[in-house]
């Protein structure tokens, strides 16, 4: 049996748990922990989850070694993981956990409001730090095949409820196998920065691609403030390869001329649209590096296209925003029209993926799937494709420029939010008296934000805001809420909603 994610995950990491054993594999919050120690907390959790009879497992992530030995022993062991962000509201976890009926609930940390309500439940919850285990993790893996689920990734939803992507084992094997494709490589002598969420599937990529190559990740500790403590750390510990949101680096513009970045060869840009004129400084100020500008919704497995930009000559871009590129090896993309036609080169349309790193769908949500997923046959050949909702136009190169969301989705901070869960939850607040809108804007300095409209008289916006912050994360949170006793409509007779960004 052909097994694609022990050949490009399972076995190069036993390889490099073997031959860089006292080589740094991670650095957080200023420890530095061995391959050998995270071989040890590995085992130390396999020991356990390889006494259990659950396939599926709730996991709280926390920036610790045994968080990431966590999932290793997880796959290791055939099994997967919903990752639960102790820091987000507690209801929405709860969802979560109820959605997927996890039982078992791996943590971290002593306490948080997480583990108590899930004990309140009834649910197992084991804190890893006691589990010990005389062994360094090097035992045989479990044979489990590539369609076997590695974890499931939950999005925001417009229903309210969030949504859950499923990645299986295949996918995540098949976007390594692309990623290394695309000419990067990574060496034992790598320091590479891990500045997403462990909720946040670029995540999957900073840090497995950096164990992968026997190198170093380092992480940004909860209550940082990303963007300096990443700086911080590209000067003090001299960091090779970088893959960061543009956000990050719009934060960080103010203090280019002051950054020491000379030793980043590889800079990643992704999770959201990434404007042009930030590319050219930041090549001014990290001299040396290469960046590549990486596209792909959760769907797709972390990445689905690439853009090599160059540092001397034209690049290509959309309304100031940087291509996508071309799609990896194992992806196929093609843009079709509202009729679900192909466009030509030079046309716009709906940008649509397929290929082994796109998922099999949306955890138990039939109604989801059969409107994100679509067959096409050709030559007897039937491919099946996912609709991104993203608005692209190929190039005669064969590279594709992007021209930003079909429908009401907009990235905050590189995590991609549906607005309609934001409106339904600030519906619910007003038992569903006003017609609200959420809209995505930029601010002076060019980030995204969000701004919600409620059609009543004016109010005090304070309480709302309290329990949206019971409901969402924060990067859901609007910056701005305005109150509009009538809500202006279009040609179409619907909510204007460029008119209504006008009144902010």
């Amino acid at each position: 049996m052909h097994n694609s994610f022990e050949k490009n995950i399972l076995a190069p990491l036993f390889h490099q748990f073997d031959i860089e054993a006292e080589h740094d594999a991670f650095f957080i919050d200023g420890h530095a922990y061995t391959y050998r120690q995270l071989a040890e907390r590995t085992s130390a959790i396999r020991h356990f989850v390889h006494s259990k009879e659950d396939t599926f497992f709730a996991l709280a992530i926390n920036d610790d070694i045994d968080t990431y030995a966590a999932i290793l022993a997880l796959w290791m062991e055939g099994r997967a993981y919903v990752p639960l962000h102790p820091l987000q509201p507690v209801a929405r976890n709860m969802d979560i956990i109820l959605q997927t009926q996890a039982n078992c609930i791996l943590h971290s940390s002593p306490s948080s409001a997480l583990t108590e309500q899930a004990a309140n439940q009834q649910l197992e919850t084991i804190h890893t730090q006691q589990l010990t285990h005389a062994g360094n993790g090097l035992t045989k893996w479990v044979d489990t095949p590539d369609d076997s689920l590695a974890y499931i990734l939950f999005t925001s939803g417009s229903t309210g409820v969030p949504k859950g992507v499923c990645i299986m084992r295949g996918n995540i094997a098949s976007f390594i196998d692309s990623f290394w494709k695309t000419g990067i490589s990574i060496n034992p002598c790598d320091r590479c920065l891990q500045a997403f969420d462990l909720t946040f599937d670029v995540s999957i990529q900073a840090f497995l691609t950096a164990l992968l190559r026997g190198a170093c990740a380092y992480t940004i500790p909860y209550g940082q403030v990303k963007y300096l403590y990443a700086a911080s750390l590209i000067m003090e510990h001299h960091i090779t390869f970088a893959a960061m949101a543009p956000s990050m680096l719009t934060y960080l513009r103010p203090y280019f001329d002051q950054l020491q970045a000379d030793s980043l060869t590889t800079t990643i840009l992704t999770a959201e649209a990434c404007p042009i004129d930030l590319v050219h400084d930041w090549f001014s100020c990290a001299k040396n590096t290469e960046i590549y500008d990486f596209y792909g919704p959760t769907e797709a497995t972390v990445y689905c296209t690439c853009y090599h930009l160059a540092r001397k000559g034209d690049n290509l871009s959309a309304n100031g925003v940087v291509a996508i590129g071309k799609p990896l090896a194992n992806v196929t993309a093609i843009i079709i029209d509202e009729k679900g036609n192909e466009v030509l080169p030079g046309e716009k349309g709906e940008l649509c993926i397929a290929g082994s790193q796109v998922t099999p769908g949306y955890w138990k949500n039939p109604q989801k799937n059969a409107s994100s997923f679509f067959t096409r046959t050709n030559q007897d050949i039937t491919t099946r494709f996912y609709h991104t909702g993203d608005l692209c136009q190929l190039t005669p190169s064969g590279d594709i420029l992007y021209y930003g969301r079909i429908d009401q989705q907009a990235k905050i901070q590189g995590y991609r939010v549906e607005l309609g869960e934001i409106e339904f939850h600030a519906r619910n607040f007003y038992q569903n008296q006003y017609r609200t809108v959420a809209s995505a804007f930029q601010n002076d300095r060019g980030l995204t934000e969000i701004a919600l409209f409620i059609e009543a008289e004016t109010k005090d916006s304070n309480q709302l805001s309290h329990y949206l912050e019971e409901h969402v994360p924060h990067y859901m949170i609007p910056s701005r809420i305005k109150y509009v006793p009538v809500f202006p409509l279009n040609n179409s007779e619907k909510i204007d909603r460029p008119k209504l960004l006008t009144l902010l």
